[in-house]
């Protein structure tokens, strides 16, 4: 697949740079002409999982989140959202329904949001350097670039 487009951010891991993440990735996807659905699933994956990387990357403080959004021909759009956190030791056990390691004030109910939002999610983590999920979505819209 050819690229036609592509962003990097940065950002720390509060909470309150959750819905700017949400902004920037549903202007890049703008470019396509996105029906307004794909977008609300969009920002909906994005946020899930920069949430996650809030929550459960770094539990003792404050790390950075890195996202980067890729546009490739046939408006197919990846959006990697990373960490440099704690990292996953069991992906299965992570992305299974209601699992969590935040205690109670959480649902474990993100990556199945992300899955459901998204044609497709990988997942690559390794325990004390982080965590990448790959989102990737094709937008219905016409090809601009």
């Amino acid at each position: 697949m050819k690229k036609l487009n592509t962003f990097r951010l940065s950002f720390p891991s509060k909470s309150l740079n959750e819905g700017f993440s949400r902004a920037v990735t549903a202007a890049f996807a703008a470019l396509c002409d996105p029906t307004v659905e794909e977008i609300c699933d969009l920002k909906t994956a994005v946020s899930e999982a920069v949430t996650n990387c809030i929550v459960h990357a770094y539990p003792n403080g404050e790390g950075v989140v890195y996202i980067e959004g890729t546009l490739f021909e046939g408006n197919i759009l990846k959006i990697k959202i990373r960490d440099r956190g704690v990292g996953i030791s069991d992906i299965k056990q992570a992305m299974e329904p209601l699992y969590t390691t935040a205690g109670d004030d959480r649902s474990g109910l993100g990556f199945c949001v992300m899955e459901s939002f998204s044609d497709k999610v990988g997942v690559r983590s390794t325990v004390g350097k982080g965590t990448v999920v790959t989102l990737t979505k094709k937008l219905s819209g016409k090809e601009k670039l």
